[in-house]
């Protein structure tokens, strides 16, 4: 008897759905936003129905939960991001933010002391352009402080490093050692090496470093989503993981550890692809996908590795780093999708841009490839390359919030007649490419509200500059929102189950405190998300303890 009522109970569980009423729901659709006030939800996490208030009438045994007013939006996915990145940030050196090399120097000589035990200081986020003297700062500087121990610390952008005299020697560089291909040594006015070191120079250093365990990367993907989901992101695109993180990944899928959805994109066409063999899709209830091989066409446009058609117009002599030659980029590429991998191409400068571009037409005959692939940032583009986007069905994957922190210096590096293909949102958006949005971070904070304020306004935080930076490229609150959703979803070939509150589709959602289709533009970036939900499932309120 005691079996049979508890199999009675269990199956009255399972079959009751659950009614969202009395909110201010939208979601991006093929054909607009759609606004609804009822959100029904199956038992198993899905989608059965929008509508209005006479949709409760049709669900009669529904569980209802009472909106109070608030607005219901479609859970953000960040469609460029780096989960390890973030959590390991998060508890190493932090120096975004550092006004002035000085500040940034107390911070190294602050966080050594209080971390004596470390036998490597490392951290991110320094950007020499906001300071003063916009020069890059050398070993020396960090020598006066830390001498013990090696230090390393990567730009705000990932592309360049700061290391001091200590982790040079235990790399064995000096003077004389040569620059890598796809990389550069940075070097005083007499030849010696300055203790920064740019984009694939960085290896030299980076191979002596311990590499952290899976326990330590597991706590590190924790720690990042608890992070993210408290914003409201409930998928990420993971650029650029290793073998070991996607075994990692997969055992939290396993172990129904992984509370929100992660598309990796595997690190290179080598070793971890090889090690990976074939894409693994859907794996853990749609939580982990990995399907997708992340290569790089050049560096980064605060450190001048950004490949360049021309030279730079502020450092005639320097045209960036590319990474690969073109007959490179196009095998890697050709490899990824032959395997059946979706291949996304990190570019940044308008050569970048067009070296990735020539490399999938090739690849792809000329056509759209039902892989979807994508270009990473999307960031300086020719003119004439923009409608190769739409006509090779190539997204662009860029992220709103680039625009804004490099608005202090990317017309400075490409002149006034290339920033008119920068950051060209409505230019792609009009010649029918995709975009696909999000933060690069931890390059970039995580919020996706400061993403959905940029791709609106143009604008930095503190509404500067008035009436925005090249704003005839701004995107409106529509489109941006379909950039973080929808276009996400189809960018990593997941719309038909994700990136919209369409029946069938998982209910992954999140409920704000203000209606971001109403609320003046300056207060889109200090929405705050009241709670989020994933598969139907509750996985973050706020006031709770995480």
């Amino acid at each position: 008897m005691r079996i049979l009522v508890f199999l009675l109970l269990a199956g009255a569980v399972v079959a009751a759905e659950t009614a969202i009423y009395d909110v201010s729901g939208y979601t991006s659709t093929a054909t607009g936003i759609h606004e609804f006030s009822v959100l029904v939800i199956s038992d198993d996490g899905k989608v059965v129905a929008t509508g209005d208030a006479a949709l409760l009438s049709a669900y009669p045994e529904a569980i209802r939960i009472d909106g109070n007013g608030r607005t219901l939006l479609p859970g953000l996915t960040d469609a460029h991001a780096h989960v390890y990145g973030l959590g390991f940030l998060r508890t190493s050196l932090n120096l975004a933010g550092s006004t002035s090399l000085g500040l940034a120097v107390r911070r190294i000589a602050e966080y050594s002391d209080s971390e004596p035990h470390l036998t490597w200081i490392q951290g991110r986020g320094w950007n020499q352009v906001l300071w003063p003297v916009k020069k890059f700062p050398t070993a020396a500087d960090i020598d006066a402080v830390v001498a013990d121990r090696p230090v390393w610390l990567r730009r705000i952008d990932g592309h360049a490093a700061w290391a001091n005299s200590k982790a040079l020697e235990i790399a064995g560089i000096d003077d004389d050692t040569p620059d890598p291909i796809g990389g550069r040594i940075v070097r005083d006015q007499s030849g010696k090496a300055s203790g920064v070191l740019v984009d694939a120079a960085m290896e030299l250093v980076t191979r002596h470093i311990p590499a952290p365990d899976k326990a330590a990367i597991r706590e590190a993907c924790r720690t990042a989503t608890r992070h993210l989901l408290s914003l409201g992101i409930t998928g990420v695109h993971d650029a650029g993981i290793s073998i070991q993180q996607a075994e990692v990944y997969m055992a939290m899928a396993d172990d129904d550890d992984l509370d929100l959805r992660v598309y990796a994109m595997l690190a290179g066409a080598g070793e971890n692809l090889d090690a990976m063999g074939q894409p693994l899709t859907g794996h853990g209830d749609d939580r982990l996908d990995i399907a997708a091989v992340k290569l790089y066409a050049d560096g980064a446009l605060g450190s001048r590795g950004a490949a360049m058609i021309e030279p730079y117009s502020d450092d005639a002599e320097n045209r960036g780093l590319p990474y690969y030659s073109a007959d490179e980029l196009t095998a890697f590429a050709q490899k990824a999708n032959d395997m059946g991998f979706q291949v996304g191409i990190h570019a940044i400068g308008d050569l970048g841009n067009r070296m990735a571009l020539d490399a999938l037409d090739r690849v792809q005959g000329g056509v759209p490839s039902a892989l979807r692939n994508r270009v990473e940032h999307a960031q300086i583009i020719a003119l004439e390359d923009i409608p190769r986007f739409a006509r090779l069905g190539v997204i662009a994957s860029m992220q709103p919030t680039h625009a804004t922190s490099d608005m202090n210096m990317a017309e400075d590096r490409v002149g006034p007649e290339r920033i008119r293909g920068g950051y060209a949102w409505q230019r792609l958006l009009q010649s029918g490419a995709v975009i696909a949005a999000g933060s690069d971070f931890p390059v970039e904070q995580a919020n996706p509200w400061h993403g959905l304020y940029a791709a609106v306004t143009r604008q930095d935080r503190a509404g500067e500059p008035r009436g925005g930076w090249y704003a005839d490229q701004a995107l409106n609150r529509a489109q941006a929102l379909h950039s973080f959703t929808l276009a996400a979803a189809f960018a990593a070939n997941q719309d038909d189950r994700l990136g919209s509150l369409e029946p069938g589709k998982w209910a992954d959602f999140i409920i704000i405190d203000r209606d971001y289709f109403k609320v003046p533009t300056a207060e889109i970036d200090d929405i705050e998300v009241h709670e989020t939900w994933v598969g139907g499932q509750r996985v973050y309120q706020a006031g709770e303890l995480q």
